[in-house]
């Protein structure tokens, strides 16, 4: 596992468009079709990064807190699934089963979802506004696996909660730190 920092993404970019697989159903999620009324949530994950598996519960639990308030959120998962089975779509789904995810786990077969975002990691974590422009890119808290921090997805939630209040994106964005995205070979 190499540890690894998130990317930039600049504070008001607008979220590049896509159309994936939801693993979840077999059908087709286009973001412009599952965007929030508030705002969006766009999770890099995959099923055995142990930074993901750390925090999946919180995901969860604030995906549940949010989604009546209008913040949509998606999951991801970019990984070359021909070299980490783990990572390939029948397992994204059992896990999204076993979790309750409460929203979509989409396979980018390609990649090119995680490199229009400029994805680095997993977790790496997007919030959006309801134009779809970015006003959070970071960590979900300080809580690492190992670190004897409780995991309450904090800065997220605090990202969360000033896009609902309208305020401006925090001033204080922590890069998301996990798993490098297992890129394929070319």
């Amino acid at each position: 596992m190499a540890l690894t920092e998130s990317n930039e993404f600049t504070i008001g970019s607008v979220a590049p468009n896509f159309k994936l697989l939801n693993t979840i159903d077999n059908s087709f999620v286009e973001l412009a079709n599952v965007k929030g009324k508030k705002g969006t949530a766009i999770f890099f994950i995959c099923n055995h990064c142990p930074f993901v598996i750390h925090i999946n519960e919180e995901l969860v639990k604030m995906a549940n807190d949010y989604l009546e308030k209008g913040i949509s959120f998606i999951a991801i998962s970019s990984n070359d699934a021909v070299n980490y089975p783990q990572d390939g779509p029948l397992l994204m789904k059992k896990t999204a089963e076993n979790l309750n995810y409460p929203f979509p786990y989409l396979y980018d077969e390609s990649q090119e979802v995680a490199k229009a975002y400029d994805a680095a990691c997993t977790p790496d974590l997007y919030l959006f506004d309801h134009h779809l422009k970015s006003v959070y890119h970071g960590q979900l808290d300080d809580s690492r696996p190992g670190n004897d921090i409780e995991v309450t997805g904090k800065d997220f939630r605090n990202a969360i909660e000033s896009l609902l209040q309208n305020n401006s994106p925090l001033a204080i964005q922590k890069p998301s730190i996990g798993c490098n995205i297992k890129w394929k070979k070319e």
